[in-house]
Parts: C-alpha cells; structure tokens; sequence
C-alpha cells in the first residue's frame, strides 16, 4: 500500500502544479489558446484529461478502463466552454480517480485488469495512468507559460536573476 500512497501524493502535486499554471489563465479565450492547429489548448487538455479519468477510474476493478461510452474524438474538439465549466469539468475527473485509488484494497493488488483490451497489473495501470497525466500536465503548464510570457510566475524554484 505504500506505492498506492506515493502514488497518490505525486498525483496531488501534479494536480496542484497544473492548477498553478492554470490560475495565471484570465480569460476563456486564454484558457481555449492553441499554439497551433495541431495543438491543443488547455482547455482541450482538461476535457481530455477528464474523460481519460472517468474511463479508466469508473468500475476500475470490474471493466475496460477504455469504456465504449467514452467518446475520445469528442474530447479534442473546441466548445468554448469557460472556465468555471472548464475547472468543473477537471474536479469530476480528478475525484473519479482519487475515490477509485482510495477503495483499493491490498489484496486487489494481486488482480489483473485491462485497458483496451490489454492485461495490466493494478501497478502497471496506476504507473501507465500517472504518466500519462504528467505529459498532459506538462503541456498545460508550457502553454500556460507560453500565454503569460512575461507575466508568469514561476511554479516552483525560480531562476537566479542576474
């Protein structure tokens, strides 16, 4: 149980990290910039992030964690939603996976689940999931910093000024 822990905690401080990035966003069309065509904005990240937790967190024990309900395309299409939605969106998806990792049990530790059709271990799973997150968290902070230039304040040791 102490990986289950740890694992909790990395991901509370990603949450809090990407949270940070996303505070320094003022505006609903800072929080739908994209850098590209073929980039997401931080809000697609968000509406991403939610529908990967909610499908692979919901009945996490007992089904696919890619549910044919899930409707991944529709993720990464822009609906302009602002930001109160947008951070509503992001609390549902964070509290699916957290209430899921806090019902395990030690001995589910020995079960095999699948996400899309393959065999994990509960570890595998929860690893596979924490890195996933982190890449996502990463790009939400680097368009966020990217939007306020500048303006942005640092997430964690700020650089020696000179």
């Amino acid at each position: 149980m102490e990986f289950l822990n740890e694992s909790v905690n990395e991901l509370k401080k990603y949450k809090k990290l990407a949270e940070k990035a996303i505070a320094q966003l003022h505006t609903d069309d800072e929080m739908h910039w994209q850098p590209g065509m073929e980039s997401n904005s931080v809000a697609i990240l968000i509406k991403h992030l939610r529908g990967n937790m909610l499908s692979r967190w919901t009945d996490f024990l007992t089904t696919d964690g890619e549910k044919p309900t899930r409707g991944r395309d529709e993720e990464f299409v822009e609906h302009r939603e602002n930001k109160e939605e947008l951070m509503k969106l992001w609390e549902e998806g964070w509290q699916c996976m957290f209430n899921t990792l806090d019902s395990l049990k030690e001995n589910d530790f020995d079960k095999t689940i699948t996400i899309r059709d393959e065999p994990h271990t509960i570890i595998q799973a929860i690893l596979r999931q924490i890195m996933h997150y982190s890449q996502h968290i990463g790009q939400i902070i680097y368009i966020a910093k990217m939007i306020r230039n500048e303006d942005w304040q640092t997430l964690s040791i700020p650089r020696k000024k000179v």
